[in-house]
């Protein structure tokens, strides 16, 4: 992952994106301006309804051409 940068503001859903080859779910995310999707595969993604329209802090990358969560934390 490239780019690293970090947000803090209130995370939304956009939507569902396609799964993962192997099924796992992805999401298309917004948090302080910034649209951003899940990783594929990642076990991020079954935790982040926990997260959801709350103030959060995550960081951002450039992965495969697309800006990808790295991490995400509570405020």
């Amino acid at each position: 992952m490239n780019n690293i940068t970090q947000h803090k503001g209130t995370l939304t859903l956009i939507g569902r994106v396609k799964n993962s080859y192997v099924g796992n779910p992805q999401f298309m995310l917004n948090c302080d301006g910034c649209n951003f999707r899940t990783q594929a595969n990642s076990m991020i993604v079954y935790c982040i309804n926990n997260y959801l329209d709350k103030e959060v802090t995550v960081t951002l990358g450039t992965h495969r051409g697309c800006l990808t969560l790295d991490t995400i934390k509570g405020v």
